[in-house]
């Protein structure tokens, strides 16, 4: 994402004019878009004419249109962005108060003006910009037939493809057919791999299987590259990291991401930290409850009590339809700041979000033990698993 003008009243008012230029930054685009907000972007839009003999003919126009945003529609397999809104702008093709849907456009800038820029807002803004911040992690759950290529974000966990590939049996006497079939199962994941990752980018791939599925394919790949003198994945061949999953599917990759090898190769990434911090708190749930809460009662009350070490809380939060809602998590956020905690934001679309969803989507580890009083607990309920 690159940042090409921002305009912050002291009321918090404004606008910022802002680029995507990877397919991630319309994750953040989303995460940034409320009801009510206006957008101002270059679209595409039909506009009628007739001629003089009668005939009517449709040309495509494009026009830049600032619409008040009513409905958004995300993607997360294509990254793509509609918006549906009215127009608020003039404009020779669409009449004021006519809806339009914008579809956001990579390498396209646009203007996002709201009536108050939160905390949340902003600082998403200055990750999203910070290009320290971008993914550098691929992974690849395997088993026989069935693989998925994906690519861990800061963000997102994002599939870039599902292979499917029957293989037939092994039958007595004859194991022909059956690794044929293993035979076109792994070049598709080869070609997958040179096809998805980029590895000027990308420091770790993650080959995780049950059995030894990741290691007949990683031999397999090796001496592929070798006759096909495929430098990409020879001078690259310790970026791969082997690990056992219970599975080839993508909810494999929660144990991935718990695994200490992985832990060791990714401790310089958000994703690492927040997994750990997850960790963190399932652990500290089992070994001493009156420092893990979760549910917004009970981490409120931790909050008030200056007692929050960590706070973890999911995106999905701050996206809530009604204002009210989400401003009641902002202001956790800043209490819980105001006390020198420390406030991660879980993507809901990486697996580490996915489990503190399981969670109510916010937790927090306490510096302290703290025992709610027994009417409070019958009100809300202390939360333990």
């Amino acid at each position: 994402m690159k940042l090409l003008s921002e305009h912050i009243e002291k009321n918090q008012s404004g606008s910022v004019r802002l680029i995507a230029q990877e397919p991630e930054d319309i994750w953040h685009v989303y995460n940034l878009v409320q009801k009510g907000d206006q957008l101002q972007a270059s679209t595409v839009r039909g506009v009628k004419s007739e001629s003089k003999t009668g005939s009517v003919t449709t040309d495509r126009v494009r026009i830049t249109l600032t619409v008040s945003i009513e409905d958004v529609f995300f993607d997360s397999h294509a990254c793509a962005l509609r918006i549906n809104g009215r127009n608020v702008g003039e404009s020779k093709y669409v009449a004021f108060g006519q809806y339009h849907t914008l579809d956001l456009e990579l390498n396209q800038p646009f203007t996002l003006s709201k009536p108050e820029w939160d905390l949340i807002s902003l600082k998403r803004i200055n990750d999203a910009c910070d290009i320290t911040q971008q993914a550098d992690v691929a992974a690849v759950t395997m088993q026989e037939g069935l693989a998925v290529v994906c690519l861990l974000t800061q963000y997102m966990t994002v599939v870039r493809q599902r292979i499917d590939v029957p293989i037939p049996r092994k039958r007595r006497g004859s194991t022909t057919n059956y690794e044929k079939g293993l035979k076109r199962f792994y070049d598709q994941i080869y070609r997958a791999i040179k096809q998805h990752v980029d590895f000027d980018i990308v420091k770790v791939v993650i080959l995780g299987s049950p059995g030894f599925v990741r290691d007949q394919f990683f031999e397999h790949m090796m001496a592929e590259a070798v006759k096909a003198e495929d430098r990409d994945i020879l001078t690259n061949k310790a970026k791969f990291l082997l690990v056992h999953t219970s599975s080839g599917h993508k909810g494999a990759l929660e144990e991935v991401m718990r695994d200490p090898q992985i832990k060791a190769r990714l401790a310089d990434t958000k994703s690492a930290q927040e997994a750990r911090a997850i960790d963190k708190f399932y652990q500290m749930l089992n070994d001493e409850p009156d420092r893990a809460f979760y549910g917004y009662d009970d981490v409120c009350k931790a909050a008030e009590n200056g007692a929050i070490g960590t706070l973890m809380v999911t995106d999905e939060l701050f996206r809530a339809a009604d204002v009210p809602t989400r401003k009641k998590y902002i202001q956790l956020v800043e209490d819980s700041q105001a006390t020198n905690a420390d406030v991660l934001v879980f993507s809901s679309l990486h697996v580490s979000g996915e489990r503190l969803n399981q969670l109510t989507g916010v937790a927090a580890i306490l510096n302290f033990p703290l025992v709610l009083e027994s009417d409070d607990e019958s009100e809300s309920g202390t939360h333990h698993l």
